[in-house]
């Protein structure tokens, strides 16, 4: 879920939170808001919208590099890694129980598993950051996203790592180690990474578009608007493969049909006003994950191969130049 933690209206700049902890476990503090007329302003979502044109951007060509140079690394190094293994053969091991534990439980993982370990990782770490009485200003004001509040760019993508409710942060994190496995086995680790932070970013600019169209500045926190872009990308791809629910594993369902009731769902809760969750956030995650399994993957990272050729020239150029100045 990403969740809508108060209904609350905009207030003037000298009306911030007070200084006691806060008290509720199921919402988050909110932090002072702009003035109502200055909030709803076309105008905010200006700087939003470019934000979040160009941090897409900037995620998916630093996912095309990071590609590049994993492979170039594993081929460089596999000659050396073979002789390090047979090396091995002759070295005392000296790993303790533990630490064979670990690295038997790391193996043991699939490539989606290990890639959202980190994901996962910094939720947990942003969720005890709530925990600090003296931290919760600054959570509410980079943690939590609305376009009525003083800094609208940066909660973008922080919103999305964020949750105060620790089923909140157990529901979310369940879902996504629960269809890690099939993305990563369809995009691989880095488009996986770009599309799930392009995505968390994408879902908050709906939510601030939607928040201005209806007036409710509610701010919202959580990692759902990029999981469900996960989810729908995986129920498009594998329309019949069955689910079910976690509490009630006896129902089964298609895929197929889990997305159409997520998207209805949403869509309902987006046009009757329901509040308690973002569903904006919501659909416009799921809508875009459907778009990207469709034609996104086609369009973006399939033509890669121009930024990537030029990086390739830029190392080749700046290896060369290393190289000349050794020799002289």
């Amino acid at each position: 879920f990403r969740r809508a933690p108060q209904k609350i209206k905009p207030q003037s700049p000298d009306q911030g939170m007070g200084s006691k902890p806060y008290q509720n476990k199921l919402f988050p503090p909110v932090e002072e808001l702009v003035s109502y007329t200055s909030s709803s302003s076309p105008k905010r979502l200006v700087k939003p919208f470019f934000f979040t044109v160009g941090f897409t951007g900037c995620a998916f060509g630093s996912a095309a590099i990071w590609q590049y140079e994993s492979l170039k690394s594993k081929v460089q190094n596999y000659f050396g890694d073979v002789q390090a293994d047979w090396m091995d053969k002759f070295r005392p091991q000296k790993q303790g129980n533990l630490r064979k534990q670990v690295n038997k439980w790391w193996n043991s993982l699939s490539d989606g598993q290990r890639t959202v370990t980190g994901i996962i990782a910094a939720n947990i770490f942003v969720f005890c950051l709530w925990r600090i009485p003296t931290m919760q200003r600054i959570m509410a004001t980079y943690f939590t996203s609305t376009p009525a509040s003083r800094i609208l760019c940066a909660p973008m993508l922080l919103s999305t790592f964020s949750h105060f409710s620790f089923f909140h942060m157990a529901v979310n994190m369940y879902v996504l180690w629960s269809f890690s496995s099939s993305i990563v086995s369809f995009w691989g680790r880095e488009q996986f990474m770009a599309v799930y932070l392009s995505a968390g970013v994408f879902s908050t600019y709906v939510s601030y578009v939607s928040k201005m169209v209806t007036g409710r500045f509610d701010p919202s926190l959580g990692a759902s608007g990029a999981i469900m872009t996960v989810l729908a990308a995986v129920c498009t791809k594998m329309p019949e493969t069955k689910l079910a629910i976690v509490f009630l594993p006896m129902i089964t369902f298609t895929a197929g049909n889990a997305l159409k009731a997520i998207i209805a769902m949403d869509t309902a809760g987006l046009v009757l006003g329901w509040t308690f969750f973002d569903h904006a956030a919501h659909l416009g995650g799921a809508l875009l994950g459907v778009w990207y399994a469709t034609y996104g993957h086609e369009l973006i990272w399939k033509n890669r191969e121009p930024l990537v050729k030029a990086w390739h020239e830029m190392r080749t150029r700046s290896s060369g130049r290393r190289g000349g100045e050794g020799s002289q």
